[in-house]
């Protein structure tokens, strides 16, 4: 009997750790990672690695449209992988993550071919039950005014 309640108490005390959020460090570096992840997918031409970042329910705004959900997110999108060179890319400079370790904010710079920064990015991105980070709302922004 006692060696049950034992190994009940085991268990507890697992599955307590398991469902604790990563500390706010941890979580910053996985965003990061994350993100940059997200971004070599785009360098990389590679549209199903994409899709591995985006949320099914995800929001994207961008050319005065709002595409909502994965799948519009994939129609939209498709074009910027079609070609040999990726038209755009992008760099976290920022991360922050709420105190519950759920929600995080990454943002950065976007630049063109030519290595000029034509934008910033701003993604929300929310951790999943099983740890994974995914975008669920992302919005460009104009470049700051330092960089234009």
């Amino acid at each position: 009997m006692r060696a049950a309640a034992a190994l009940i108490a085991a268990a507890a005390l697992v599955g307590a750790c398991v469902a604790m959020p990563p500390t706010a460090e941890t979580a910053r570096a996985e965003v990061f990672a994350a993100e940059r992840a997200f971004a070599r997918s785009m360098a990389e031409r590679d549209l199903a690695a994409f899709a591995r970042h985006v949320a099914d329910d995800t929001l994207f705004f961008g050319g005065g449209q709002v595409l909502r959900g994965k799948a519009a997110v994939l129609e939209g999108w498709k074009a910027f992988f079609a070609g040999p060179a990726a038209p755009f890319s992008w760099e976290p400079d920022q991360v922050e993550v709420l105190a519950s370790g759920q929600l995080a904010l990454s943002t950065g710079q976007v630049r063109n071919l030519k290595g000029e920064v034509i934008a910033r990015f701003n993604s929300i991105w929310q951790r999943q039950a099983d740890g994974r980070w995914l975008v669920v709302f992302d919005k460009g922004s104009p470049p700051d005014p330092a960089t234009k």
